[in-house]
């Protein structure tokens, strides 16, 4: 008897993935447990196991193609069973391929949409910013979403089941049109927002929309910090662990986040409330050949700089090749962003939304100042902390950067506490 395989939840809060490559044809016999086919979803790729013994009978997904959790992607069968008939596939799922070269221009399909009155959002109605996006994104009209928080609050949940009970639109109107591989200046190429660059668009959108960002720079003199991790470079390669200042910015942020605990936060705004964090998870900005990801060391207050110096090499290694866990990406309550391993010095970065802070590191350069009446060349680590702030005001976070500077230049004070 055929039996319909939906694309699962594999990862926390996981609504789509990307079809990558099928590992499986249909024909093939195959068992339990055996990789089926290998999704990216979230920044990660993964493979997804069959979940019985059985026959492809047909897949309905295509490479390249995005699906949503609960979506029939392929459907499975004893041998010599036929498929009577194909599942309908739904309609708001698109699929877009790779456009065949031309001299001038390739014929496409354009879909013209049902023409609908714009969307009107009373402020009468109680609820969020974020939720008033989401109702306007799919397109619900918020005024007649029955609220279910305190007072009648229109909720997130309310928003999405009234979105999925809305009358199906009619039939779109397909009509031909021609795409030219050329605008008014020149040839250009069209590339699909796919992957994990379309993952950091989202999210990037999202910290954005949703956080009012603001932020703080300053400076730290690190000659001394330099100097310790110079000294113990060395020895740290014997034991086959490439020591860089990162880790002991890490420590230097956790002490900051000690001490100032709204900036290990997240803010729920169904609920009115700011979750304080009692665990110190750090994300790491780490560049790839397919994007920005951000690994997450886990529980990084526990661990010694030799310790979260080795985690971060191979939490970087899996990030470029592909071979890191959705977990990995997952848990992170406070984003540094090092780009100053790239040559750049003060940057305004963005939020890894949902957590309320991120600390963009410069470049280290020697720079002339004045110590005690005399001119000294000593060096400068630049820092940029961005944070939301609704939870977060100005005078806290420059008190965090205070702190953090503070353990940087007197590095006594990390190593007291690693």
């Amino acid at each position: 008897m055929a039996f319909e395989f939906k694309f699962p939840d594999i990862g926390e809060g996981l609504t789509e993935g990307e079809i990558v490559r099928w590992l499986v044809k249909e024909g093939d016999e195959v068992k339990e447990g055996q990789p089926l086919v290998e999704v990216e979803t979230d920044k990660a790729l993964a493979e997804i196991p069959s979940p019985k013994t059985g026959v492809i009978l047909k897949i309905l997904a295509k490479e390249k193609e995005i699906v949503k959790v609960g979506q029939v992607i392929v459907v499975f069968g004893e041998k010599g069973e036929a498929l009577a008939a194909p599942p309908p596939r739904p309609k708001s799922v698109g699929v877009v391929g790779e456009l065949e070269e031309a001299p001038e221009e390739i014929l496409a399909t354009e879909v013209k949409p049902k023409v609908e009155k714009p969307v009107l959002v009373s402020e009468h109605i109680q609820a969020t910013p974020a939720v008033r996006a989401l109702a306007k994104e799919l397109g619900v009209d918020i005024n007649k979403v029955q609220g279910t928080g305190p007072e009648g609050r229109v909720l997130e949940k309310d928003v999405r089941p009234f979105a999925e009970g809305k009358e199906k639109p009619v039939e779109e109107v397909k009509k031909p049109t021609k795409i030219k591989k050329y605008d008014l200046y020149g040839y250009v190429d069209r590339i699909p927002l796919r992957g994990v660059r379309r993952s950091i668009a989202k999210a990037m959108v999202k910290s954005k929309y949703t956080a009012p960002h603001v932020t703080a720079m300053d400076e730290a003199d690190v000659t001394a910090l330099w100097k310790i991790r110079e000294k113990e470079k060395k020895m740290a390669e014997k034991k086959g662990i490439k020591l860089t200042i990162l880790p002991f910015i890490i420590k230097a942020v956790i002490a900051g986040l000690v001490e100032h605990p709204y900036l290990n936060a997240s803010l729920d705004d169904e609920n009115e409330e700011i979750i304080l964090k009692k665990y110190f998870n750090i994300g790491v900005a780490t560049d790839t050949p397919e994007g920005l990801m951000v690994p997450v060391v886990k529980n990084a207050k526990d661990k010694s700089i030799l310790q979260l110096a080795e985690e971060l090499t191979k939490l970087a290694e899996k990030a470029r090749d592909r071979t890191i866990d959705l977990a990995d990406l997952k848990g992170g309550t406070f984003t540094i962003s090092n780009y100053g391993a790239l040559g750049g010095i003060y940057a305004t970065p963005i939020i890894n939304y949902p957590e309320v802070a991120i600390l963009g590191v410069g470049k280290i350069r020697e720079m002339p100042v004045v110590r005690n009446g005399k001119l000294v060349v000593r060096k400068i680590l630049s820092l940029a902390l961005s944070f939301d702030h609704r939870v977060v005001d100005g005078a806290e976070g420059a008190r965090f950067l205070n702190t953090v500077i503070a353990h940087l230049e007197d590095p006594d004070l990390i190593l007291l506490e690693t």
